[in-house]
């Protein structure tokens, strides 16, 4: 029998290892990265990212008030507006008059009816497991208190100083960490109207401006996922983005458990923790970890202009999201909020409905990696250890016959959210699965059925 001296230092142990499991599995916390992608490159993936699968861009700011395009993407008012030949031309100057700039937008986005802890309760019902919020879009507005605000027009150019007069971002991360909702955001490193950007000033602005704004709102909210984007004017070079990568995973507060996508100056799908589809079909990149984002409808930042039928139904989101996992990479789904702060309530609803049915569904996408045959005809595989998922899109017939799936001698074939077992048998190299044929109060969901079959992961 062990003394208590034994029984402490095996205890001590013990700590040590799983201390330092846990640090390998966010990433090499010992390893110092040098300033080019040939180190850079080297680091492991933290594992929340790939176990997480399914997150909530959310994309708001001053646009959010006129929230307005003829069609596309409404957080692009401002450039939009410039342009004689766009539709947005013509609303603004007919709705707002030719002298108002897009700067007068932000005192009238109040936010009085804006809610962190509802958004945070709605995201946490959906089964996202991160966020992606629009700390500073390509318009430059800081959604948080900072020095660095300023266009050509305004240094007023923050949520604290004007609109909201609060700061939104602190109080959306102390909302979703309450939920247990890992914190992420959206940066651009251009901004349009910054008097260094219109001057063409561009190496001097990333040096100047965009990496110290950038490392203050790292540094202040410490993000788990970081969205770059508006990079495509200028090369990584321009940006100095190796270096400011560096900073990132060596001496950031972040830099064990930060998760960055590839848009850092001409490097998409070259250089990233993971690769950025964006509106890209959900086909991905093979092995390499990816992300597909799109909205709900066509525009990240909400637009008035559309109308229910441009919203996708919940069957053709879950088929997205399960198109994802299929090809093992994750879905960031937009919602885009109202200028006064709601969600709408047609978000709410989408998100509510992918809750449901994640609720049911969640162990075939959540931790879930891509099977060498990633689809069957109108059946999805995912794979978790030995366990194969079989995710039908339409509700298959009696019997279900598949190709792929060789289960394990005496698996207990299921359906998610019914206990029953499930008869099959092998003919020849086919599975046969006898699927009972429910009574639509007898549904377990009402799309996209997932059976659970032991052992056919291999």
């Amino acid at each position: 029998m062990m003394n208590r001296h034994t029984i402490a230092v095996v205890l001590a142990l013990s700590l040590l290892v799983f201390a330092g499991l846990d640090g390998f599995a966010q990433a090499d916390a010992g390893k110092k990265y040098e300033p080019n992608w040939e180190s850079i490159d080297t680091r492991p993936l933290p594992e929340w990212f790939n176990e997480a699968k399914f997150g909530i861009f959310i994309v708001w700011g001053p646009y959010s008030v006129p929230s307005w395009v003829p069609k596309g993407y409404a957080e692009w008012y401002w450039k939009r507006s410039k342009n004689t030949k766009d539709g947005t031309h013509k609303f603004h100057l007919e709705n707002y008059g030719e002298g108002f700039e897009y700067e007068q937008f932000a005192p009238m986005m109040k936010a009085e009816l804006f809610d962190a802890d509802f958004w945070a309760d709605i995201v946490a019902k959906s089964g996202a497991k991160y966020v992606s919020f629009t700390v500073n879009y390509h318009d430059g507005f800081a959604m948080w208190p900072t020095k660095y605000a300023k266009t050509i027009n305004t240094d007023d150019w923050n949520s604290v100083v004007t609109g909201p007069k609060r700061d939104v971002t602190a109080e959306l991360k102390t909302a979703l960490e309450k939920k247990n909702v890992t914190f992420g955001i959206y940066y651009s490193l251009m901004e349009w109207f910054h008097p260094l950007w219109v001057a063409d000033k561009k190496e001097q602005f990333a040096v100047e401006w965009m990496h110290p704004k950038f490392k203050e709102v790292v540094t202040k909210y410490q993000p788990s996922f970081i969205f770059l984007d508006g990079e495509w004017h200028a090369d990584y070079k321009t940006w100095h983005s190796e270096e400011l990568a560096a900073w990132l995973y060596n001496e950031s507060l972040v830099k064990d458990y930060v998760v960055v996508n590839d848009r850092w100056g001409k490097t998409r799908g070259k250089h990233g923790d993971i690769f950025e589809s964006e509106y890209g079909g959900a086909k991905g990149w093979g092995d390499h970890p990816w992300q597909e984002d799109q909205g709900m409808g066509r525009s990240y930042g909400y637009n008035r202009n559309e109308n229910a039928t441009d919203y996708r139904s919940v069957k053709s989101l879950i088929g997205l999201l399960t198109s994802c996992a299929m090809n093992g990479g994750n879905l960031l789904l937009d919602i885009g909020p109202t200028g006064d702060g709601r969600i709408p309530v047609i978000m709410q609803d989408r998100l509510l409905e992918m809750g449901k049915w994640l609720k049911v569904n969640g162990e075939a996408i959540y931790g879930t990696t891509r099977h060498k045959t990633t689809s069957e005809g109108d059946v999805r595989y995912t794979v978790k250890g030995d366990d194969l998922y079989a995710i039908c899109m339409k509700w298959p017939g009696d019997p279900l016959v598949l190709n792929t799936p060789k289960p394990a001698k005496g698996a207990e074939i299921t359906m998610l959210g019914r206990d029953e077992r499930i008869g099959w048998e092998m003919k020849g190299d086919a599975l046969h699965i006898a699927v009972p044929q429910l009574t639509i109060d007898k549904l377990p969901c009402r799309h996209a059925w997932v059976l659970k079959i032991p052992g056919a992961a291999r």
